[in-house]
């Protein structure tokens, strides 16, 4: 008979593409691994894998077993859920993807929060890029994500939480005059952003790019620390988050600057499957989030249906 421990093995393999890093991945053995999705092409009657010396790919039906195979797990992961959270509200794990643009700003404030109200829920944060946190998310990897909306995906829920304004990060010594400034005043060219694969850079281009047709280097930085310390020995100009301006910009060579209206903006939110049934936690967790921002004046959550 097939079990689920066969499937998981075969959906870890497809997804890296290596027996020894899916062997990690499941922490099990190489052998254990391979003996186990041996067993399972011998119960279906199929070859899975196309073997060849040292390497292997997956056959076009082993590829689909392995899709039906993800979502098989991801609806027994909800059913376990369902079961050991059905009464109470934020108890036992909880694992929540967050983008590295709002991890180290959100979590110090809501953490407190959460240990405070809910002190029987174990948190598990997975920090990374949204694209890998959609690919988790949707393998049942995660419980839920927090990033920036829209993420339109028919297998995900989103609640929006608030929205976080764009100032614009400049040597002081550049314009110590400038109170305001409007986006299409701004040369991309002299833009530092974060590396590809980041949202907030992709944001940055889009309010920047957009107004002037122009676009920056390729090069990109890691962290907004690094971003930061560029702006401020004087070698371009950057766009900070609001949420992180406070903990990011503290030296006296950045000056800040809001833009002028239309003021460009992210909408950060909750994304979830929409097959959870832990809804309700994921609400209690967006409450949470809001009351660690009141002093910053966020709007109230507001739900939005799966697109």
């Amino acid at each position: 008979m097939v079990t689920l421990r066969q499937l998981r093995y075969l959906t870890a393999l497809v997804r890296h593409g290596h027996f020894g890093r899916a062997a990690e991945s499941c922490a099990v053995t190489q052998p254990a691994l391979s003996m186990q999705i041996r067993e399972l092409e011998r119960e279906l009657q199929a070859d899975l894998l196309e073997r060849r010396s040292g390497e292997f790919a997956p056959t076009e039906i082993g590829r689909e077993i392995a899709e039906r195979a993800g979502r098989i797990l991801t609806d027994v992961q909800d059913l376990v859920d369902f079961a050991r959270h059905k009464d109470q509200v934020l108890t036992g794990a909880l694992r929540l993807g967050i983008i590295p643009s709002l991890a180290p700003y959100l979590l110090p404030r809501i953490l407190p929060r959460l240990q405070k109200k809910y002190p029987a829920l174990r948190l598990e944060v997975r920090e990374t890029m949204t694209k890998q946190l959609i690919g988790e998310l949707e393998r049942g990897e995660l419980d839920v994500m927090m990033a920036a909306l829209p993420i339109e995906h028919p297998a995900f829920e989103t609640l929006q939480l608030f929205r976080d304004p764009f100032l614009l990060a400049m040597s002081s010594q550049s314009a110590p005059q400038i109170q305001r400034i409007s986006v299409d005043a701004i040369d991309p060219r002299r833009l530092i952003l974060l590396e590809e694969g980041h949202c907030l850079r992709d944001q940055a281009l889009a309010f920047c790019s957009a107004a002037s047709g122009s676009t920056p280097a390729s090069l990109g930085a890691t962290s907004l620390a690094t971003v930061m310390q560029m702006v401020a020995n004087g070698y371009g100009i950057t766009l900070v988050p609001e949420v992180a301006a406070q903990m990011e910009v503290h030296d006296p060579r950045i000056k800040l600057v809001r833009f002028r209206n239309p003021e460009p903006a992210r909408s950060v939110g909750l994304v979830w499957r929409v097959t959870s049934p832990r809804k309700e936690d994921f609400r209690a967790l967006g409450r949470i989030v809001s009351e660690s921002l009141k002093k910053r004046g966020n709007a109230k959550p507001r739900r939005r249906p799966a697109a």
